[in-house]
């Protein structure tokens, strides 16, 4: 995974074929940064992230993408056809605390594992501690813990706490020579099979929105 001089973002398999990538990323404070469009490799829309405004908690509302969502955002973003997919907000209003988020699936994803969620909810110690009564809410659909500012963290499955997928940095070299760590802007996905990779590379995609640093674009040179 990485970030291209501008704001693209493209992910590579392992093969290093592009397999998704991200329109309309920008490192603007959420009032200013809009909808952002996660695509497959071939450009086709997959699913739409949006920024809920005045929201302590960083909350982003994710919602399936339509096909002409890449021609006329304003026409897809009030799109009858649009189904919410998930909202997920980081756990502490304090930025310095933590990276850690969760992630709630819409009821229509969530109803096959409702009864799973709830129970693990009452017993769960790692569940965020928001205004609301946390015994009323159901259990999120993923949890991120670690640091995703540091290119450090897991993607928990709220249900069972097993593991979803991990983000580690990025390192190069050969046998013949030192490896070399890249930098945050270059880093590893590892998906867990029977996780849907789709909504990973979503909740990816919004962490590294909440947890914005400046951005210097790098620039290309011959030399």
């Amino acid at each position: 995974m990485g970030f291209q001089g501008t704001d693209g973002f493209c992910v590579y398999d392992d093969a290093g074929r592009l397999a998704f990538r991200v329109d309309n990323y920008s490192r603007r404070w959420k009032l200013c940064a809009g909808e952002l469009l996660l695509m497959d490799g071939k450009g086709t829309p997959l699913l739409s992230l949006r920024p809920q405004l005045l929201s302590l908690h960083d909350r982003w509302n994710c919602y399936t993408a339509t096909e002409d969502a890449a021609v006329d955002k304003k026409a897809s973003s009030n799109s009858p056809a649009q189904q919410q997919v998930f909202t997920m907000s980081r756990c502490s209003a304090l930025r310095s605390s933590s990276d850690n988020a969760e992630v709630h699936m819409s009821s229509s994803r969530a109803a096959g594992s409702a009864a799973a969620a709830l129970s693990s909810s009452s017993s769960s110690s790692l569940s965020c501690k928001h205004p609301q009564a946390v015994s009323a809410a159901p259990a999120p659909g993923y949890r991120v813990e670690g640091f995703f500012s540091r290119r450090s963290c897991k993607i928990r499955r709220g249900s069972d706490g097993r593991g979803g997928g991990a983000i580690t940095r990025k390192s190069a070299g050969v046998a013949s020579r030192p490896v070399a760590t890249l930098g945050d802007d270059v880093f590893s996905l590892v998906v867990q099979p029977g996780v849907d990779v789709t909504t990973v590379m979503a909740i990816v995609v919004v962490m590294d929105r909440i947890c914005r640093r400046p951005h210097t674009p790098m620039v290309c040179s011959s030399q």
